[in-house]
């Protein structure tokens, strides 16, 4: 089992950055795939960005294409998203995600989650 614990929320303006990290426990980080999902109010969870047990592969909601980055460190146990080019409807509520098996990149795929982090892009 895996605990996971997200910061670097907070305010930003819109055109701004951001860069959020998790941290998890446990010995075996590089056994479990990771991702960001976020939940903006009154809207479903939705996939983020995913990253691979090596770190090799990735995958992005459309959204955020181009924008954001997810990386992590397998000797640091932890995975960072870098929010750019932030825009208003960005604003959610951000959780990082872990699993061991494979699947899609639906919440229920994700067995463990962190107790999210606010993300506000405003003026």
């Amino acid at each position: 089992q895996v605990q996971l614990v997200e910061s670097g929320g907070g305010l930003v303006q819109p055109g701004g950055s951001l860069r959020l990290s998790c941290a998890a426990n446990g010995r075996t980080f590089s056994n479990y795939a990771m991702a960001w999902f976020r939940q903006a109010p009154g809207k479903e969870r939705e996939v983020v960005a995913h990253v691979m047990r090596s770190g090799g592969r990735t995958y992005y909601g459309d959204s955020v294409k181009g924008r954001f980055a997810i990386s992590r460190d397998n000797a640091k146990n932890t995975v960072s998203l870098q929010m750019n080019s932030l825009k208003p409807e960005d604003t959610a509520v951000y959780y990082c995600a872990a699993r061991q098996g494979y699947g899609d990149f639906a919440p229920h795929d994700y067995p463990y989650w962190g107790q999210g982090t606010q993300v506000t892009v405003s003026s």
